[in-house]
Protein backbone atom coordinates (compact mmCIF):
# COMPACT_ATOMS: atom_id res chain seq x y z
CA UNK A 1 0.00 0.00 0.00
CA UNK A 2 2.83 2.42 0.84
CA UNK A 3 4.47 1.80 -2.54
CA UNK A 4 1.18 2.38 -4.38
CA UNK A 5 0.61 5.64 -2.46
CA UNK A 6 4.06 6.92 -3.45
CA UNK A 7 3.56 5.93 -7.09
CA UNK A 8 0.11 7.50 -7.26
CA UNK A 9 1.17 10.73 -5.52
CA UNK A 10 4.19 11.19 -7.78
CA UNK A 11 2.23 10.35 -10.93
CA UNK A 12 -0.41 12.96 -10.10
CA UNK A 13 2.11 15.57 -9.01
CA UNK A 14 4.06 15.39 -12.26
CA UNK A 15 0.89 14.97 -14.35
CA UNK A 16 2.09 11.80 -16.02
CA UNK A 17 -1.49 10.50 -16.07
CA UNK A 18 -2.86 13.63 -17.77
CA UNK A 19 -4.59 13.39 -21.15
CA UNK A 20 -1.62 14.86 -22.97
CA UNK A 21 0.51 11.94 -21.73
CA UNK A 22 -1.81 8.93 -21.74
CA UNK A 23 -4.65 10.08 -23.97
CA UNK A 24 -8.35 10.46 -23.23
CA UNK A 25 -8.66 7.02 -21.62
CA UNK A 26 -12.19 7.44 -20.21
CA UNK A 27 -13.51 8.43 -23.62
CA UNK A 28 -11.43 5.77 -25.40
CA UNK A 29 -12.58 2.83 -23.28
CA UNK A 30 -16.23 3.78 -23.82
CA UNK A 31 -15.60 3.93 -27.55
CA UNK A 32 -13.87 0.55 -27.41
CA UNK A 33 -16.51 -1.01 -25.10
CA UNK A 34 -14.25 -4.02 -24.33
CA UNK A 35 -15.59 -7.21 -22.85
CA UNK A 36 -12.17 -8.30 -21.59
CA UNK A 37 -9.02 -6.55 -20.42
CA UNK A 38 -7.20 -8.13 -23.34
CA UNK A 39 -9.50 -6.30 -25.78
CA UNK A 40 -8.85 -2.99 -24.03
CA UNK A 41 -5.09 -3.67 -23.95
CA UNK A 42 -5.00 -4.31 -27.69
CA UNK A 43 -7.23 -1.34 -28.55
CA UNK A 44 -5.27 1.11 -26.40
CA UNK A 45 -1.84 0.24 -27.75
CA UNK A 46 -3.11 0.17 -31.31
CA UNK A 47 -5.13 3.43 -31.24
CA UNK A 48 -4.10 5.64 -28.31
CA UNK A 49 -0.46 5.28 -27.26
CA UNK A 50 2.30 2.72 -27.88
CA UNK A 51 3.76 0.35 -25.30
CA UNK A 52 7.07 2.16 -25.70
CA UNK A 53 5.41 5.45 -24.80
CA UNK A 54 3.92 4.02 -21.57
CA UNK A 55 7.24 2.44 -20.66
CA UNK A 56 8.91 5.82 -21.18
CA UNK A 57 6.39 7.44 -18.82
CA UNK A 58 7.20 4.75 -16.27
CA UNK A 59 10.89 5.56 -16.54
CA UNK A 60 10.14 9.26 -16.07
CA UNK A 61 8.11 8.39 -12.97
CA UNK A 62 11.04 6.40 -11.59
CA UNK A 63 13.42 9.35 -12.10
CA UNK A 64 10.99 11.75 -10.45
CA UNK A 65 10.70 9.51 -7.38
CA UNK A 66 14.31 8.44 -7.00
CA UNK A 67 15.95 11.74 -7.95
CA UNK A 68 13.57 14.70 -7.49
CA UNK A 69 11.41 13.52 -4.58
CA UNK A 70 14.33 11.79 -2.87
CA UNK A 71 16.35 15.03 -2.91
CA UNK A 72 13.37 16.97 -1.56
CA UNK A 73 12.86 14.43 1.25
CA UNK A 74 16.49 14.78 2.28
CA UNK A 75 15.95 18.52 2.82
CA UNK A 76 12.99 18.08 5.16
CA UNK A 77 13.77 18.62 8.84
CA UNK A 78 11.92 17.61 11.99
CA UNK A 79 11.06 21.29 12.48
CA UNK A 80 9.48 21.37 9.00
CA UNK A 81 7.23 18.46 9.93
CA UNK A 82 6.20 19.96 13.26
CA UNK A 83 5.52 23.32 11.63
CA UNK A 84 3.48 21.70 8.85
CA UNK A 85 1.29 19.77 11.29
CA UNK A 86 0.69 22.90 13.35
CA UNK A 87 -0.20 24.86 10.22
CA UNK A 88 -2.62 22.18 9.00
CA UNK A 89 -4.39 21.68 12.32
CA UNK A 90 -4.51 25.29 13.54
CA UNK A 91 -3.98 27.85 10.77
CA UNK A 92 -5.65 26.20 7.78
CA UNK A 93 -8.56 24.83 9.80
CA UNK A 94 -9.22 28.27 11.26
CA UNK A 95 -8.92 30.01 7.88
CA UNK A 96 -11.34 27.56 6.29
CA UNK A 97 -13.77 27.92 9.17
CA UNK A 98 -13.76 31.72 9.00
CA UNK A 99 -14.11 31.72 5.21
CA UNK A 100 -17.14 29.46 5.49
CA UNK A 101 -18.76 31.62 8.13
CA UNK A 102 -18.19 34.79 6.10
CA UNK A 103 -19.64 33.16 3.00
CA UNK A 104 -22.79 32.12 4.83
CA UNK A 105 -23.46 35.40 6.62
CA UNK A 106 -22.94 37.17 3.28
CA UNK A 107 -25.67 34.98 1.79
CA UNK A 108 -27.95 35.78 4.72
CA UNK A 109 -27.40 39.52 4.32
CA UNK A 110 -28.59 39.33 0.73
CA UNK A 111 -31.60 37.13 1.51
CA UNK A 112 -32.76 39.16 4.53
CA UNK A 113 -31.66 42.54 3.16
CA UNK A 114 -30.41 43.33 6.65
CA UNK A 115 -26.99 44.28 7.97
CA UNK A 116 -25.38 41.38 9.82
CA UNK A 117 -22.49 42.22 12.12
CA UNK A 118 -19.89 40.13 13.97
CA UNK A 119 -20.73 39.71 17.63
CA UNK A 120 -18.44 41.05 20.35
CA UNK A 121 -16.11 38.48 21.91
CA UNK A 122 -18.10 38.73 25.12
CA UNK A 123 -21.26 37.59 23.33
CA UNK A 124 -19.42 34.62 21.89
CA UNK A 125 -18.27 33.58 25.36
CA UNK A 126 -21.48 34.30 27.27
CA UNK A 127 -24.19 33.54 24.73
CA UNK A 128 -22.58 31.44 21.96
CA UNK A 129 -23.51 34.07 19.37
CA UNK A 130 -21.32 34.64 16.28
CA UNK A 131 -23.27 37.46 14.57
CA UNK A 132 -26.18 39.75 15.26
CA UNK A 133 -28.89 41.77 13.55
CA UNK A 134 -29.75 45.04 15.27
CA UNK A 135 -33.41 46.11 15.28
CA UNK A 136 -33.60 49.53 16.99
CA UNK A 137 -32.35 48.76 20.54
CA UNK A 138 -32.95 45.02 20.23
CA UNK A 139 -30.81 42.24 18.78
CA UNK A 140 -31.24 38.92 17.00
CA UNK A 141 -28.41 36.45 17.53
CA UNK A 142 -26.99 34.10 14.89
CA UNK A 143 -24.74 31.12 15.40
CA UNK A 144 -23.26 29.74 12.17
CA UNK A 145 -22.20 26.10 12.34
CA UNK A 146 -20.14 24.65 9.47
CA UNK A 147 -21.20 21.01 9.17
CA UNK A 148 -18.77 19.73 6.53
CA UNK A 149 -21.38 17.22 5.37
CA UNK A 150 -24.79 15.97 6.50
CA UNK A 151 -23.25 13.29 8.72
CA UNK A 152 -22.12 16.02 11.15
CA UNK A 153 -25.55 17.62 11.54
CA UNK A 154 -26.77 15.38 14.42
CA UNK A 155 -23.71 16.44 16.44
CA UNK A 156 -24.51 20.09 15.75
CA UNK A 157 -28.04 19.71 17.09
CA UNK A 158 -26.60 17.99 20.15
CA UNK A 159 -24.40 21.04 20.73
CA UNK A 160 -27.42 23.27 20.23
CA UNK A 161 -29.31 21.60 23.07
CA UNK A 162 -26.33 22.19 25.36
CA UNK A 163 -26.21 25.89 24.42
CA UNK A 164 -29.94 26.57 24.75
CA UNK A 165 -29.50 28.06 28.23
CA UNK A 166 -27.04 30.68 26.95
CA UNK A 167 -29.31 31.52 24.02
CA UNK A 168 -32.20 31.99 26.43
CA UNK A 169 -30.11 34.46 28.45
CA UNK A 170 -29.39 36.39 25.24
CA UNK A 171 -33.11 36.64 24.47
CA UNK A 172 -33.90 37.77 28.02
CA UNK A 173 -31.36 40.59 27.77
CA UNK A 174 -31.67 41.66 24.12
CA UNK A 175 -35.27 40.57 23.27
CA UNK A 176 -34.40 38.70 20.06
CA UNK A 177 -34.02 34.97 19.57
CA UNK A 178 -30.79 33.18 18.64
CA UNK A 179 -30.93 31.16 15.43
CA UNK A 180 -28.73 28.24 14.42
CA UNK A 181 -27.64 28.50 10.77
CA UNK A 182 -26.05 25.31 9.45
CA UNK A 183 -23.52 25.62 6.62
CA UNK A 184 -22.81 22.67 4.36
CA UNK A 185 -20.67 22.10 1.27
CA UNK A 186 -22.47 21.02 -1.88
CA UNK A 187 -20.75 20.82 -5.24
CA UNK A 188 -17.71 22.58 -3.80
CA UNK A 189 -19.78 25.58 -2.69
CA UNK A 190 -20.97 26.51 0.78
CA UNK A 191 -24.70 26.94 1.25
CA UNK A 192 -27.25 27.24 4.03
CA UNK A 193 -28.50 23.74 4.80
CA UNK A 194 -31.45 24.50 7.07
CA UNK A 195 -33.13 27.04 4.79
CA UNK A 196 -36.35 26.65 6.78
CA UNK A 197 -34.72 28.89 9.40
CA UNK A 198 -34.86 31.91 7.06
CA UNK A 199 -38.65 32.54 7.34
CA UNK A 200 -38.29 32.21 11.12
CA UNK A 201 -35.58 34.89 11.17
CA UNK A 202 -37.73 37.12 8.94
CA UNK A 203 -40.67 36.66 11.30
CA UNK A 204 -38.49 37.60 14.27
CA UNK A 205 -37.28 40.72 12.45
CA UNK A 206 -40.90 41.79 11.82
CA UNK A 207 -41.79 41.10 15.46
CA UNK A 208 -38.99 43.31 16.78
CA UNK A 209 -39.76 46.05 14.27
CA UNK A 210 -43.28 46.52 15.66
Amino acid sequence: MAKEWILNSAMNRFQLNFKRNVGAVSEAIRKCAPKTIEEWNEYYFRNIRTKEHIEDLGRKLYIKITEVISAEVDEITEEDCIGYMYNMVIDRTFDGYMTEIKTIYGQLEQILNMKIQPAPDEWDRLYNVDFFIKIRDKYIGLQIKPAGDVSHIPQIFKERSIQEATHKKFTEKYSGKVFYVISIKEGGKKKIHNTEIIPEIEQEIRRLQK
